[in-house]
């Protein structure tokens, strides 16, 4: 037979070539709607004022956009990107294309280690919520994690007990509220997922967590390659697989910890976006997580500004919105058979 390597060559490189450019198209959208986000509020602000608002202190609109629009626009910025990607190499370490930070119960640990805090202990800023939420969000993945199975874990044995654990942990949360008036004052906004409490101090004191979240997995996207053909395969390839689990583990504690203490528990980003990503990209996660943390922000923000502009004057908070709107696409996604196994 003849030799077809050189031919596979050009493939691939076109290939690389059709990622890349679809990288750059979505930084391009994700440009815009960070920029609709920021002129987009109960007062509508031509582009031109929003960049003068931006640059110039003595701007009518400086402390609009400094004090409420641009940390709200920070913190969806820094809470999607850290969903999407959480929620990616989730799927990727399970096997499991259900995974994702809210079905697996992850976002109900954090969110009952935050209502506890509130409620028990008088919590009531976001820097004292992240400690809570991450060691909340730490323990309901390892407990996940044992009672699926640990290494002999089945996507469905994963994915039953994180429905466990969430129906009990959100059920704990609903009755701390119900019997604490405080409390309900303090997290009914906050337990639907919602930017708009956003300030400089939140986006500064989640922000180290996240990087440092996105880090870990972005450099764990090689070995999770590797890991998927099997640990056996895996450890040939010159991987640990588990040093590679812990790695995992870590990453998605810190990452869903700190942005559920910010914005509370948003559902369904980390499940969809990995999904509709993987169409183009494929398995491979070095390209997936890059998509995934450009295009998850993208969601959660423009699910924001939707919710802004169908309220008005008030508004509707972005974790109803990306429910609304993610239960239907999801569901389009598996009548089409696009749910693919990652």
């Amino acid at each position: 037979m003849p030799d077809r390597g050189p031919a596979v060559i050009p493939v691939r490189r076109g290939r690389q070539a059709v990622r890349a450019a679809g990288l750059i198209a979505a930084v391009t959208l994700l440009g815009v709607i960070v920029l609709l986000s920021i002129a987009v509020g109960a007062k509508a602000m031509p582009l031109t004022d929003v960049w003068s608002g931006l640059l110039h202190r003595d701007a009518a609109e400086y402390a609009v956009v400094h004090r409420m629009r641009l940390p709200r626009t920070l913190l969806g910025l820094l809470a999607g990107a850290a969903l999407g990607v959480a929620g990616a190499v989730m799927q990727a370490l399970t096997r499991n294309p259900l995974a994702d930070p809210g079905l697996l119960g992850i976002n109900a640990g954090a969110s009952a280690a935050v209502a506890t805090a509130a409620a028990f202990l008088g919590v009531t800023a976001v820097g004292g919520y992240v400690w809570f939420a991450l060691l909340g969000a730490a323990v309901v993945t390892a407990l996940v994690y044992a009672v699926g199975g640990g290494r002999g874990a089945t996507p469905a044995r994963l994915a039953l007990a994180g429905a466990a654990l969430n129906a009990t942990l959100y059920s704990y949360v609903s009755a701390v509220m119900l019997l604490d008036t405080a409390s309900l004052d303090r997290l009914r906004f906050w337990t639907v997922g919602s930017l708009a409490s956003a300030d400089a101090a939140t986006v500064q004191r989640v922000l180290p967590f996240i990087l440092i979240g996105l880090l870990v997995a972005l450099g764990a996207a090689r070995p999770l390659n590797a890991l998927a053909l099997g640990d056996d395969a895996a450890r040939a390839l010159g991987a640990r697989p588990g040093l590679i689990r812990a790695a995992v583990i870590v990453a998605v504690t810190l990452l869903c910890g700190a942005a559920t203490a910010a914005c509370g528990p948003i559902v369904f980003v980390g499940l969809l976006v990995p999904h509709l990503v993987r169409a183009l990209t494929g398995p491979d996660l070095r390209w997936l997580l890059p998509y995934c943390a450009v295009l998850a922000p993208a969601l959660l923000l423009g699910a924001d500004v939707l919710g802004r502009v169908l309220g008005r004057p008030g508004e509707l908070q972005v974790g109803m919105v990306t429910a609304v709107l993610g239960g239907p696409l999801f569901l389009w996604l598996v009548s089409r058979a696009k749910v693919a196994h990652p």
